[in-house]
């Protein structure tokens, strides 16, 4: 189904059309991707693999996998990344899809070529940071990117972001960041803008082949390239991987932040990174159950912030965990994790099972970089950011490629350009991993005050910004130091309530005992929607951990403009307790359940290739007999022959050979692909889009 709410997004669909799936009769929407539309109706398997019959559907949501591929209009198409029309007829990839007849072979026409100084191949915050500075000096610059809108994965970020509020837009939310930078690229008169245009291949004569508006093949000739590409989600090794409703974190987002789908009913996280943690709370906010999340580390590697987030909501939190299995016969039923010891190993009879129709793997990203490893074998200036450079937040991302751009302005010859040192140094504290967590301060005296439940060094400074009387201190060299609130200088909290509400973490709560010095108001800030708590409700105040600290009446609900979307939920507390409650929970947290028969523990039969359904045991199998050449076992087995490419799979193989003791420098990588992704045959002769391709 549909959201027809968000309490951050706005829903304003236009008139609906029809098209058909399976021989059904659809509603779907301009802009929706055939994937979001099945979504919608509830359809989740797509069609079965030609190997096995195993259900396939959605997993990437960015066309690196081929596993959501249907049958549109009688052509084979990724669901996820082309939009429905209407009157398409879409039908289930069962078995091999037969290639459309062509009665004449098309005739040859000569592929455009294009020169620019700088092509950039990827519009997400990098990309776009980078096209605006060059746009800023005039350089002629053509940015691509293979969705239909710029953006990357700002635009499914709701929340605030965290960083320099100066540099990259902290207590911004992702999604008006996107905006606003679009808005920059555009107002720049040398920046031209391919959208729905797939970056193929780089080749050794120094030109980029693109798939321009997904109709015509042209080959760009850049006296610099600029790969800002992104990452891509590892996949995880575990019983039922591959079932529907097995999908990746950046997958869900898109369906519920980008399309307005609803995805699941009831969810279950595997990985405790900032990126798993993130899409759980963006569940939440959808009105989707997170019955839990499961980290194998002792302690979750994103931000605590975020974690405390999910926690005092009552999302249950398992440290020292893993997934065993993804349970169900067409698709996702149930979640069997359990404890793990000190190498990592399930310990039998700590076996627990959820109910749940959906499992988020979010294990980790890997960059997409390998149009610059191309580039820089083939001799080509090449630079590279983002994640695609190195994995780190969205804020990060924005400031490295507005130092790439202006790197290429300089290779280029603009004269004037120079990068600030500082630049150099706000980019390292950008990319830097949480720091020190320390205990709470003692709890500020006076009758009106902010607490910061922010307990752990990342680089975040709103609070300290926003602040009209300088009471809250970040150390301005390095704002990774935790905030302090210092009432000094006979200055005293004016109880604006803007530390609340920018602080991108929600770990600020005000502490009033103006009217009643028994019982404070504790103002907290909530994104769930205004309409799930009102004034007069009694809710459960929680600590920063998710720790009950009973049962408190709702005082106030507070929604305005200038809170861009936060709710302020005003609560009476006790005392004793005042300064302790930095959230509400409205809902009691999920319980396991049995399953009716014990899950077998993980064994061989998990699939580590996707597309082509290879499974564990039979690579594992050759690796025992001495094969060390990745593109051996390729065509023993197919593994990596699929239409990723063996992205997916790759990391997995890598991390097999490290399972049976084979050092990774004994291995030999998989050839890389000429074309890093698929595009029609047609195409490349020049064929127009016809019935006769």
């Amino acid at each position: 189904m549909r959201l027809n709410h968000h309490p951050i997004l706005p829903i304003d669909r236009e008139e609906r059309f029809r098209f058909t799936f399976n021989g059904q009769k659809l509603d779907a929407y301009p802009g929706e991707t055939i994937a979001a539309a099945l979504f919608a109706h509830g359809i989740r398997t797509f069609g079965y693999h030609p190997r096995d019959g195993s259900p396939q559907g959605i997993y990437c949501a960015n066309g690196q996998c081929a596993q959501c591929l249907v049958i549109a209009d009688g052509k084979p198409v990724k669901a996820c990344m082309t939009l429905v029309r209407p009157g398409m007829r879409v039908d289930p990839a069962d078995g091999l899809p037969e290639l459309p007849r062509v009665s004449v072979p098309p005739p040859m026409k000569e592929v455009e070529r294009i020169r620019v100084p700088a092509l950039v191949i990827g519009g997400g915050p990098a990309g776009m940071s980078a096209a605006i500075e060059l746009g800023a000096t005039g350089i002629r610059t053509l940015l691509v990117d293979d969705k239909h809108r710029l953006g990357g994965k700002l635009v499914l970020q709701t929340h605030r972001f965290f960083g320099s509020r100066d540099a990259v837009y902290a207590g911004t939310r992702g999604i008006d960041i996107a905006t606003r930078l679009d808005r920059e690229v555009r107002a720049q008169p040398s920046v031209e803008v391919w959208l729905n245009s797939t970056a193929l291949a780089v080749y050794s004569d120094h030109v980029v082949g693109v798939l321009r508006a997904g109709r015509e093949y042209v080959l760009v000739a850049p006296e610099v390239l600029l790969v800002a590409c992104g990452a891509r989600e590892r996949s995880l090794l575990f019983k039922g991987n591959t079932l529907p409703g097995v999908y990746g974190a950046g997958a869900f987002q898109t369906l519920v932040n980008r399309d307005l789908v609803r995805a699941a009913d009831r969810l279950f996280i595997v990985g405790g990174g900032n990126v798993g943690l993130i899409a759980g709370y963006h569940a939440l906010q959808a009105g989707i159950e997170v019955v839990g999340l499961v980290e194998a580390l002792p302690e979750c590697g994103g931000y605590k912030v975020h974690r405390d987030k999910l926690a005092r909501l009552g999302v249950p939190i398992y440290t020292s965990h893993t997934i065993l299995s993804a349970n169900g016969h067409d698709g996702v039923e149930s979640v069997t994790i359990a404890q793990v010891d000190e190498r990592f190993r399930p310990v039998p009879g700590t076996e627990k099972t959820f109910p749940c129709d959906t499992v988020l793997v979010a294990v980790g990203l890997d960059p997409a970089d390998e149009f610059y490893r191309k580039a820089h074998e083939f001799g080509m200036r090449a630079f590279v950011a983002g994640d695609a450079q190195e994995i780190a937040e969205a804020s990060a991302a924005i400031f490295s490629g507005r130092i790439a751009g202006r790197r290429i302005a300089q290779a280029l010859g603009q004269p004037g350009v120079e990068i600030p040192l500082e630049w150099e140094r706000m980019a390292e504290i950008l990319k830097s991993k949480p720091g020190q967590r320390g205990a709470p301060p003692p709890p500020p005296v006076g009758d009106v005050f902010p607490v910061l439940h922010c307990h752990e060094e990342i680089p975040c400074n709103p609070c300290a910004s926003v602040c009209p009387q300088g009471l809250i201190r970040i150390d301005p060299e390095d704002i990774r130091r935790r905030p302090q609130y210092v009432p000094t200088g006979g200055n005293a909290c004016l109880g604006c309530e803007r530390c609340v509400v920018v602080c991108p973490g929600l770990a600020i709560t005000l502490v009033d005992f103006r009217r009643d010095q028994q019982n404070a108001t504790v103002t907290v800030p909530f994104e769930l929607g205004a309409e799930a708590v009102r004034e007069g409700d009694r809710v459960t105040a929680v600590d920063v951990a998710g720790e009950d600290l009973g049962p408190v009446a709702v005082t106030g609900v507070r929604t305005s403009p200038r809170n861009d979307r936060t709710v302020l939920v005003k609560l009476l507390v006790p005392r004793r307790v005042a300064t302790c409650v930095a959230g509400i929970r409205l809902r009691a947290r999920p319980q396991p359940a049995a399953l009716p028969r014990p899950v077998e523990r993980l064994g061989d039969d998990e699939i580590l290739c996707r597309c082509e359904r290879v499974t564990v045991g039979e690579v594992r199998a050759l690796i025992r007999r001495g094969f060390r050449d990745m593109n051996e076992i390729k065509a023993v087995t197919r593994a990596g022959m699929g239409a990723c490419g063996g992205k997916t799979c790759g990391p997995l193989l890598r991390r097999l050979f490290r399972e049976e003791g084979i050092p990774l420098e004994e291995v030999t990588d998989y050839v890389p692909r000429p074309l890093f992704m698929e595009a029609p045959l047609a195409l490349f002769a020049g064929a127009e889009e016809t019935g006769d391709e």
